[in-house]
């Protein structure tokens, strides 16, 4: 019998600061809420390609507050 979901290795990144901003994206992990809602049944490449977009949207709010500083 199969699992219901995929079995990964890749950890979600959720890091429990669960708050979605006006975008629709998680101030805590980075991740939009259609990704946040994919992790579940995602296979590891998508779950690698998720975390590569999630990384870069908290390097870029990151560099917004330093910007205004």
């Amino acid at each position: 019998m199969s699992a219901p979901f995929p079995q990964s290795e890749i950890a979600s990144p959720c890091i429990r600061t669960c708050c979605l901003d006006d975008d629709d994206v998680c101030i805590g992990c980075g991740r939009a809420l259609a990704e946040i809602v994919a992790w579940g049944t995602a296979g590891d490449d998508e779950r690698r390609a998720i975390l590569e977009r999630a990384e870069v949207r908290v390097a870029r709010r990151a560099e917004r507050y330093r910007q205004r500083g």
